[in-house]
């Protein structure tokens, strides 16, 4: 399957055309599903690039393209899940090495540190990556990676990239973002100084809540051959249909992260006044204390909107409950909007660890629809909620 080169073209072109050529066989303007488990050889070893679909498949090679070049990397991974991508640069890591975790962290990536990597002779500590002073005092001389999400995951705080890979890089540690909540359109780490990007393309990426995918994106050959390997090694690879699932949300990526970020504003704006609520995360308002870092290396803010209500966990779970446009589920970054309590949900895992969320806590996914419905949406569960509340005394 041919490549052009589109390094030339300005972001949006690229996310629909990189890797993407049409199909050299039909003219097909889509990449098509290449679902299938092996390749005809001509003879034994000549073949047309693939053998086998662990190791390679034509549709999961263009997504890889693509991915890479709208993070401005030299190459690109692709994986059955987030996790799946996570794992395989945590096997980079040998016995005695130490990894240093952002202690505001999807939850998922915590459990696997602490309760399966940790078991393996690696070591972690946590720190708040928000302050690049903190980074820095977390070091040890076995620090070998630095593992921050910006914005984090739930509070949407803010790591300074350029700042924490240049420390990073100081000590001898390899510097990974994951960037799934700001997504390529918003945020380039590799631009910043990190070493990988990681993503859980089941999220912004894929952009409609039907396919699980992680990617990562990168520079270092040296590196990718190693990733490369443990890529087929390992095996969690994604299905062809998969990959063009991710390619195909891709294409739009740069329209919807742009509604995202506008809805997700407005709502930021709107629970700033609530009586019901305590504290709004959003970086995208100017009280946020991130809100200058993100301002320089983000386009815009994304679409995540964390907040603290004041009547604590039965009122997060009343009010979780109560919207109806907000759907109640896990997982982010899907044109619908989404509500969770994080607490009971994707951040279980690290309920008494030094990173545990309040109990207050709420957080919700901002989607696409026209923001009017979502903030009538916001309003009438608030409604319903302060009854109840009156109601109880």
């Amino acid at each position: 399957m041919s490549r052009s080169d589109w390094s030339d073209a300005r972001f949006e072109t690229r996310a629909i055309h990189a890797g993407q050529d049409a199909d050299p066989a039909t003219g097909a303007v889509i990449t098509p599903i290449y679902q299938t488990s092996t390749f005809i050889q001509e003879d034994v070893g000549v073949h047309k690039g693939f053998e086998y679909a662990r190791t390679d498949n034509p549709t999961r090679s263009a997504l890889q393209e693509a991915i890479a070049s709208l993070e401005s990397g030299s190459w690109g991974l692709s994986y059955a899940s987030g996790l799946a991508a996570t794992q395989n640069l945590l096997y980079l890591l040998r016995p005695g090495d130490h990894i240093l975790l952002s202690n505001d962290c999807y939850g998922g990536t915590y459990r696997l540190v602490a309760k399966v990597i940790a078991n393996y002779g690696i070591d972690f500590s946590l720190c708040d990556m928000s302050d690049p002073e903190s980074v820095r005092a977390g070091l040890r001389p076995n620090t070998r990676m630095v593992w921050a999400e910006t914005p984090t995951n739930p509070y949407l705080k803010i790591v300074d990239i350029e700042a924490v890979a240049a420390i990073a890089h100081g000590a001898g540690a390899r510097f990974v973002v994951d960037n799934t909540f700001a997504s390529p359109y918003l945020q380039r780490p590799l631009e910043l100084g990190a070493d990988f990007v990681l993503h859980s393309a089941t999220k912004y990426l894929g952009g409609h809540s039907d396919v699980v995918n992680g990617l990562i994106v990168g520079n270092d050959r040296d590196v990718y051959d190693t990733l490369k390997y443990l890529q087929n090694a390992a095996g969690a690879v994604p299905g062809p249909h998969d990959c063009w699932l991710v390619l195909r949300g891709m294409k739009t990526l740069g329209i919807r992260m742009e509604r995202h970020s506008a809805n997700a504003a407005a709502v930021a704006e709107y629970l700033q006044h609530s009586s019901l609520v305590d504290t709004v995360y959003y970086p995208g308002l100017a009280s946020h204390p991130g809100h200058d870092v993100a301002r320089r290396q983000m386009r815009d803010f994304s679409g995540m909107v964390s907040f603290t209500v004041n009547g604590g966990y039965e009122l997060a779970r009343e009010f979780v409950a109560s919207t109806e446009v907000f759907q109640l589920a896990e997982s982010l970054g899907g044109v619908e909007s989404l509500v969770e309590h994080p607490g009971q949900m994707t951040h279980a895992s690290v309920a008494g660890t030094g990173a545990e969320v309040a109990d207050n806590l709420i957080r919700l996914s901002v989607g696409i629809e026209h923001v009017d419905d979502l903030l009538s949406d916001l309003e009438a569960a608030f409604s319903r909620v302060g009854a109840s509340r009156l109601a109880a005394r």
